[in-house]
């Protein structure tokens, strides 16, 4: 039988779905709420700091996921660049399925809640988890179809862009959860 370009973009697609199905019984498993507990479902919700934020399919943090996809774009380009665009993107996607597991632990939750300006975090809902790992791969998409300078611009928006709504980014994030910076902190709670 031979196996045509259609065959295997839904192996693909159908292993996408299966790693996603996974983390959704793991997260449920791990005791992670499937959907807000505010009996409201939304795609989006755009308080970053209301009790909403990390539980609707989408939120302000979304766009660092979208980054997310982008720097694996190119670290797995660097490291995996013989492998074609659709077998990096399901190392993407196992990936960011990985840090959405791990993110949703109890001792990263205590870790943001220490260490960064997310008091009142208490994780992700499921369907937060499965729009991060999405926006994840939108990330992704882009960096293979836009010119390297397009993303690096994109990256650069984004992250400044959340610096100015929501006094916080991946960049931000990252440097709180590594070495905590007062001053930093200081500055994000005054919003």
């Amino acid at each position: 039988m031979q196996v045509t370009y259609r065959n295997r973009r839904f192996s693909y697609a159908a292993i996408c779905a299966c790693v996603v199905a996974l983390v959704v019984l793991i997260e449920r498993g791990m005791g992670r709420t499937a959907f807000c507990r505010c009996g409201v479902i939304r795609l989006w919700t755009a308080d970053a700091w209301g009790p909403e934020n990390s539980q609707q399919f989408t939120d302000p943090y979304t766009f660092t996921h979208i980054t997310h996809g982008i720097l694996l774009y190119a670290l797995l380009s660097l490291l995996a660049g013989r492998l074609s665009v659709s077998r990096r993107g399901l190392l993407a996607l196992v990936v960011e399925s990985g840090w959405e597991l791990l993110e949703n632990t109890d001792w990263v939750i205590g870790r943001y809640r220490a260490a960064t300006v997310a008091l009142g975090y208490y994780g992700d809902t499921v369907f937060n988890s499965v729009g991060d790992i999405a926006a994840c791969m939108v990330g992704f998409v882009l960096s293979a179809y836009l010119p390297v300078r397009a993303t690096i611009v994109l990256v650069i928006v984004l992250e400044l862009g959340l610096a100015v709504w929501i006094r916080d980014g991946l960049l931000l994030n990252i440097l709180l959860l590594v070495h905590p910076i007062e001053a930093v902190r200081s500055w994000q709670l005054a919003h």
